[in-house]
């Protein structure tokens, strides 16, 4: 039986779902897990609290943290200290795992002795648009404390892999089954169903790493092509967004929604900028689209361009000829290089999951806290 484990995330839990949902829920089968998110500074003056709601099928908790607005950053610091606090005594949480996705949440949590320390680093977040100045340092305390690491893709392994001695990159992985309904038949979702084909689409979060003049190119040289970018806009203005006949936003879609609009594209796409917020990144949806059978086209991400680009899954484009070009290839495929195509990307996914990427993890994890008791044990019996 695992401890409890609980996480420090930078991501809401119902924004979307990415790899802290995939994992965590799983680790929430088999025991308690607390996921608390940053603040919300929405608490009457003096009534700073958490709240917490508990997922309906496994033992996974959400945490809420509700703190006073105009307060200083110290005591915003504190005050999340004091309610951690309080949500370990309520719940009787002794012995359990410090899980972290953001060094942010040392400023208030390096008081607390976990019997283990896991840093899931997925993202390089000092890089992304308004991150703290302060993240960098935070980080290196937190590789510091950590007793064991795990990166979101293996170039973020490479950056960081000199920083400590237990770290292991864990790349994303997919939901096969959820993701394959995309390759039935699909009832398309109302407000896609109008939109013509060829229809060239994109899921996830809209921001910095949206390669912005590469969609407004497109969108004017391919009138007749129809580009869907599905999600939330977060931290870029909206206005900032190209806007033509052809672009359609239709926003953001629930997890069990994105088979169902996968299913009616004839491309799906990555179009992410090149830049510090994406040096890094190991795009979750790269399996996923590939799992819904949709044959892709991605900028030169490096983490794409090493596993899928070099393998002959996944076309890579990073100007509007190269795109346009890699497009009319696809939709001009015959039936024969289309299954083809298909057989060696199965071939290639079928020893993918997020169950045997969360083996893997467990399995490590639980190594490296039996060693740590190894080790406490021998140091304490010298002293005898």
């Amino acid at each position: 039986m695992f401890p409890d484990l609980l996480c420090f995330c930078h991501l809401r839990w119902n924004f979307v779902y990415q790899r802290p949902q995939h994992l965590l829920s799983r680790f929430a089968r088999n025991g308690r897990v607390f996921v608390v998110e940053e603040p919300l500074f929405d608490a009457a003056p003096g009534d700073s609290h958490y709240e917490t709601s508990k997922d309906v099928t496994t033992d996974l908790w959400i945490v809420e943290l509700h703190i006073e607005p105009l307060l200083s950053r110290v005591d915003i610091i504190e005050t999340q200290r004091i309610l951690v606090d309080k949500l370990i005594r309520n719940f009787n949480i002794n012995n359990f795992i410090g899980w972290y996705y953001t060094p942010a949440a040392l400023e208030f949590s390096d008081h607390l002795e976990p019997v283990l320390t896991v840093y899931d680093c997925m993202d390089e977040l000092s890089a992304f648009l308004n991150a703290p100045e302060s993240l960098k340092a935070l980080e290196l305390l937190l590789l510091e404390k950590a007793d064991i690491v795990f990166t979101g893709g293996q170039s973020l392994y490479e950056a960081k892999k000199h920083l400590h001695a237990n770290i292991h990159p864990f790349p994303s992985s997919i939901d096969k089954a959820h993701f394959g309904k995309a390759r039935a038949d699909q009832q398309d979702p109302e407000d896609q169903a109008a939109i013509s084909h060829p229809r060239i689409g994109f899921y996830g979060v809209i921001d910095e790493r949206l390669h912005i003049a590469l969609m407004d190119e497109l969108a004017l040289r391919k009138p007749y092509w129809h580009f869907i970018l599905l999600g939330p806009v977060v931290k870029i203005d909206p206005s900032t967004l190209p806007r033509h006949a052809n672009l359609h936003y239709p926003g953001g879609k629930s997890y069990g929604e994105l088979p169902r609009y996968l299913a009616g594209w004839d491309i799906a796409m990555l179009p992410f900028a090149l830049n510090e917020s994406t040096r890094f990144i190991s795009p979750t949806k790269t399996p996923e689209y590939l799992a819904g059978g949709k044959p892709v086209i991605s900028t030169s991400v490096k983490d794409v361009v090493s596993v899928y680009g070099t393998n002959g899954l996944v076309s890579i484009a990073d100007t509007a000829d190269d795109f346009i070009a890699a497009a009319e290839a696809i939709l001009k495929a015959t039936p024969a290089e289309r299954s083809a195509w298909l057989k060696k990307t199965d071939a290639f996914l079928a020893g993918m999951s997020w169950d045997k990427t969360l083996q893997e993890m467990k399995t490590l994890v639980q190594s490296t806290l039996n060693n740590k008791f190894i080790n406490l044990k021998e140091k304490r019996e010298a002293y005898v």
